[in-house]
């Protein structure tokens, strides 16, 4: 079964166009005068609320309600669930790749060492201290981390038990709001991240098990939402707690974003298919390629074009970033995403287990 949930897909679509407007609004105020303007754009995208975090960790907690119930029943489920991965997300990756490489080639003559460029084809780059090619690639190793984690539960048979993803937000959530206060170290810091980020995917399961697959209550959501929103506030502060990075990450808007994102989801997933909207759905269709394509739509735009003078100027700037992005999205996933999904599918296992099913897996792949 993998009908498509479309208030999944509007809940990719919102995300993806947070993550566009935080990107395209921090051109016009990192590298523009913006005058008396300057403190509402601050307020707004740098203090109170980061909207690109705010969409990522949304993606995060899609990924929660989806990716655990994605492995198929099928002869050899793990392979398969590999395969499918593989085919979901590297063939539109290795496209970001080499359109981002064109575009700093032809605007910067900028180039990137062979090392580099090899170890970032992997998608491994992260987990061997290589930096990424662009920024906005770190949210793949979280996603790559969560896959392994669900392969590993799944082999285990503890994937698909009712508390497996209760207990790992609520000791996550403890040793995430403990330790900061005890130790005061980057490192640290910027693994309780990795977990904070992980530790939405797993409240994004905890909701499906809820609202889906009623394995869980409500309180169970109650509870360990609010230790995930402590767990988010007190790391971000610890994290983010004075000026970094052009004002654009601070605590405010970055607890903000985990908590407003999770109190989003959580409203989506109540009232399911009546949250739907078809042109965000659409959107969130594309999403993935959104998200790869429209920050080089971004550079091409800014150096190209320019950003304008005030607020008409900066909305035309935004308005003419997120419609070319969409035709680019919808091209590469026209023409890379959608084909290289279903090439993947030509490789499944065929063979069915004979295997009589709990109601609370039948279900799974759901929204895939």
């Amino acid at each position: 079964m993998h009908k498509r949930l479309a208030f999944i897909d509007t809940l990719r679509g919102i995300a993806v166009l947070a993550v566009l407007l935080q990107h395209a609004l921090e051109v016009i105020v990192q590298h523009h005068p913006t005058g008396d303007y300057y403190w509402a754009f601050h307020n707004v995208l740098g203090y109170y609320m980061n909207f690109g975090r705010f969409g990522v960790v949304l993606f995060f907690l899609v990924s929660g309600f989806v990716i655990p119930f994605s492995f198929p029943n099928s002869a050899a489920p793990v392979r398969d669930f590999a395969v499918s991965r593989v085919f979901r997300l590297y063939p539109a990756y290795w496209t970001s790749i080499l359109i981002g490489l064109v575009t700093l080639l032809a605007l910067d003559g900028k180039t990137y060492a062979l090392a580099q460029f090899l170890a970032n084809l992997t998608m491994l780059q992260t987990f061997v201290n290589v930096p990424n090619l662009w920024i906005f690639y770190w949210t793949l190793a979280i996603e790559l981390l969560f896959y392994i984690g669900c392969t590993i539960l799944f082999a285990m048979g503890l994937l698909n038990r009712s508390y497996t993803a209760v207990s790992i937000v609520i000791g996550a959530a403890l040793v995430g709001t403990i330790v900061p206060m005890l130790i005061d170290s980057r490192t640290v810091s910027s693994l309780l991240e990795v977990a904070l980020n992980l530790s939405a995917m797993f409240l994004g399961k905890i909701i499906r098990d809820t609202v889906i697959e009623e394995r869980l209550r409500w309180r169970h959501v109650a509870a360990c939402t609010l230790l995930y929103a402590i767990f988010a506030v007190t790391l971000a502060e610890r994290r983010f707690g004075g000026v970094y990075h052009e004002n654009f990450f601070y605590s405010y808007s970055i607890g903000s974003a985990y908590v407003l994102a999770a109190l989003v989801f959580i409203v989506f997933a109540t009232f399911g298919e009546r949250m739907a909207l078809r042109s965000l759905a659409f959107v969130g269709v594309i999403s993935y390629s959104l998200y790869l394509m429209s920050p080089f739509v971004i550079v091409w735009i800014h150096r190209l074009v320019g950003v304008g003078d005030g607020p008409l100027g900066w909305s035309l700037f935004v308005t003419a970033i997120v419609a070319l992005s969409l035709v680019v999205s919808w091209l590469t996933y026209t023409f890379t995403e959608k084909p290289s999904i279903a090439f993947g599918h030509r490789f499944r296992s065929d063979r069915r287990k004979r295997v009589v099913l709990e109601p609370a897996l039948s279900s799974q792949g759901a929204a895939e």
